[in-house]
């Protein structure tokens, strides 16, 4: 199963990166405010999905474009293009993300950034990749000279204010913050032990669930904003090492509005 997930996001990255150079030619269209959708995103899901029901035509799907088909007890999860806005833009910052689940459990998960070849990979029990190569979140302490990544509100702002405070916060006491603008990427790179931590408000299941198993077979630790584990149900979500992870709920704490908690 993780092959098959890796032989659709190799596909979809080849559609990807062909049409990087021919972004003035797409057909764009907008699902909601500062939320776009490309043709590209949609060929690269279609092709996604028919090489996971070539392999698996009984499998559900749960993607971001063509949303919930089937109901079967195994789930694909995928993001065909986490970080559209990136790729309009020319930005080459931006993955595909297809995670499997079982009976509600996360199983495999795959990170493709095709702009880089980088191939981050995880099964349960099994540990976490990135070409093949093993890796670990932080053993970082503390807040202390941590580097963070983020994703601010772009498009609802109903939590602009909580974020900010959040933001304001874990500043001071960091190494530095970071905003890149796909989330999947970075979950993996909190995995692979370039960020000591992530949190973002907001999210959707195509957005993180493979890089939650990625956090979590590299050692890491998720939750929601509380300490929870609902973040795949709310999309609020902070990732880190354990200490870090430990550190950054401290510091989010306060600034937990009722809708957060």
């Amino acid at each position: 199963m993780l092959n098959i997930a890796i032989r659709a996001a190799r596909a979809a990255g080849t559609i990807i990166t062909r049409s990087v150079e021919q972004v003035d030619t797409l057909t764009i269209t907008s699902k909601a405010r500062n939320q776009f959708v490309s043709e590209v995103d949609e060929r690269a899901e279609g092709e996604i999905i028919a090489v996971i029901h070539k392999a698996y035509p009984d499998h559900g799907i749960l993607a971001e474009e063509s949303g919930t088909q089937g109901n079967d007890e195994y789930q694909w999860i995928i993001d065909p293009l986490d970080g559209t806005t990136n790729f309009l833009y020319g930005v080459p910052h931006f993955a595909i993300s297809i995670a499997l689940r079982h009976r509600g459990r996360l199983e495999h998960g795959v990170v493709y950034d095709p702009i880089r070849n980088e191939l981050f990979t995880a099964s349960r029990g099994a540990g976490a990749q990135l070409n093949s190569r093993r890796i670990r979140v932080t053993t970082r302490r503390g807040l202390d000279e941590a580097l963070l990544g983020t994703g601010m509100p772009y498009s609802d702002m109903v939590h602009l204010d909580a974020y900010l405070g959040m933001l304001k916060a874990l500043i001071p006491p960091t190494a530095g913050i970071r905003r890149p603008g796909s989330a999947s990427l970075d979950l993996a790179y909190v995995a692979a032990g370039r960020y000591d931590g992530f949190w973002e408000i907001g999210l959707n299941p195509w957005d993180i669930a493979a890089g939650v198993l990625l956090i979590q077979e590299a050692g890491g630790l998720v939750s929601d904003l509380a300490g929870n584990p609902r973040h795949m149900e709310t999309g609020h979500i902070v990732a880190a090492g354990p200490k870090v992870f430990k550190a950054m709920l401290q510091t989010l704490k306060p600034h937990l509005t009722d809708a957060l908690r």
